[in-house]
C-alpha cells in the first residue's frame, strides 16, 4: 500500500502547502491530488506544484465533469502530462446536483450515463488513432443541434498524447462505484471504512471489474484519509468533526445527500439523521458534536501515534492500493511515512 497526499481545495485565500508537497516527493510519496468545489480549481495548483517537485504524480482529485466538456478535459489532461514528463494522473468525477446545476448550469440527470460517454470520449482523444466522432446519447461530436452552422469537422488533437495516461473516478454509490471499476483505471472514495469494504462495496467493485474482464490487479483503489497524530484523542476527533458534519448534514439537499447516504450504509442512520437535521436548521455546532467517535475512526487515522500504527494494520489488510493523506504539517506526513513502511 503506497502513500499519497490529497491537498483538497482552497477556502477563502488559495495557498499552497509548498514545503509539505516537497517533503513529499522528497519522501517518495507517490501523488499529491487537489480538488475543486466551486471556487479554487484543481488544475492550476498541480501546474504549479509540478514545477515545484521532481517525482511526485500530480492527480485531480477531481476534476468535474459537467465544468468541461470531454475534450477540454483531454487537452487539459494531455498539456499536463507533458509538461511534468508523464507524472499527470486524470481524476473524475459528478460532483452532485447542487453543484453542477447551481455553479456550473447544467443538467445533473443520467449522471452514470454521461459519465460513460465522457471517458469514452477522453480515451479516444488519448489514443489519437482517428479524429474525434462520437455519437451518444449526451455527446454528439461533431454538434448537430438545430443551431450547428454545420461548419464541424472530426479533428484529432494537435499535441501528441500518452494513450494510458490513468483515468479515476470519484464514487460512493453502489451504481457509480461498479462503473468506476468497469471503466477507471482507479476509484477514489472519500469516507471510505476499510471494514465496511466487503459489505458496502466489494460486489460492485467486482461487478464492475467483471463487465471489463478485468481483475483487481492494476486496479488503484484510492481513498482519501485524514490523519491526526496527537496524544490527546479528543482533540483528534473534534478536528475532523466539522468536516464530516458538513458532507453528512450539509453537502446536499435532505434526501441528495450521497455522504449521508453512506453514513447510513456504515450503520449510523441514527447519528446521520441528527447530523443532518441540525446542520440543515442551522446549529452547525450542534451537528458537530453528533459525529459518532466511531464514524471517525471507521473513515480516519487518529490519536497518539502507536494507535495510528494499530489502526493502520485495517488499512494495510483492505483492498487499498493507494492511501491518500490529508495532514495539517510535515512532522505528521513524516510520522505516516514512516509506519507505512514498517
Amino acid at each position: 500500500m503506497r502513500l499519497g497526499l490529497m491537498l483538497g481545495y482552497a477556502a477563502g485565500q488559495m495557498q499552497l502547502p509548498i514545503e509539505l508537497v516537497q517533503e513529499a516527493d522528497r519522501l517518495g510519496v507517490y501523488a499529491v491530488w487537489t480538488a475543486e468545489a466551486y471556487g479554487s480549481d484543481a488544475v492550476s495548483p498541480l501546474a504549479w506544484l509540478g514545477a515545484c517537485t521532481r517525482d511526485i504524480r500530480l492527480g485531480t482529485a477531481i476534476m468535474q465533469m459537467p465544468g468541461r466538456t470531454p475534450a477540454n478535459a483531454a487537452m487539459t489532461a494531455m498539456t499536463l502530462n507533458q509538461l511534468s514528463s508523464g507524472r499527470f494522473l486524470l481524476g473524475l468525477g459528478l460532483s452532485g446536483p447542487q453543484v453542477v446545476e447551481g455553479w456550473h448550469g447544467v443538467s445533473y440527470a443520467q449522471p452514470l450515463a454521461r459519465t460513460r460517454e465522457y471517458v469514452t470520449i477522453v480515451r479516444h482523444i488519448f489514443r489519437r488513432e482517428s479524429p474525434l466522432t462520437f455519437e451518444g446519447r449526451h455527446y454528439q461530436i461533431p454538434y448537430r443541434g438545430e443551431d450547428a452552422t454545420g461548419l464541424g469537422k472530426p479533428l484529432k488533437s494537435t499535441l501528441k498524447a500518452d494513450p494510458n495516461i490513468p483515468i479515476y473516478l470519484a464514487a460512493i454509490g453502489p451504481k457509480n462505484v461498479e462503473l468506476a471499476a468497469e471503466i477507471a483505471d482507479g476509484w477514489l472514495p472519500i469516507f471510505f471504512a476499510p471494514e465496511q469494504y466487503d459489505a458496502v462495496f466489494k460486489s460492485h467493485v467486482d461487478a464492475g471489474l467483471a463487465k471489463a474482464g478485468k481483475t483487481m490487479d492494476g486496479f488503484d483503489i484510492a481513498p482519501t484519509v485524514s490523519v491526526v497524530i496527537n496524544d490527546n484523542l479528543d482533540v483528534c476527533y473534534n478536528m475532523l468533526r466539522p468536516m464530516l458534519a458538513l458532507y453528512v448534514g450539509g453537502m446536499g439537499a435532505r434526501g441528495k445527500n450521497f455522504y449521508y447516504d453512506l453514513a447510513v450504509r456504515y450503520g449510523f442512520e441514527g447519528a446521520a439523521a441528527e447530523i443532518q437535521d441540525l446542520y440543515l436548521s442551522g446549529d452547525k455546532g450542534g451537528a458537530m458534536a453528533r459525529v459518532p467517535a466511531e464514524l471517525i475512526d471507521a473513515v480516519a487515522l487518529v490519536g497518539p501515534r502507536e494507535r495510528v500504527r494499530e489502526r493502520l494494520s485495517i488499512w494495510r489488510a483492505s483492498p487499498v492500493t493507494t492511501l491518500n493523506m490529508t495532514v495539517f504539517d510535515v512532522a505528521t506526513l513524516r510520522s505516516m511515512v514512516e509506519l507505512a513502511s514498517e
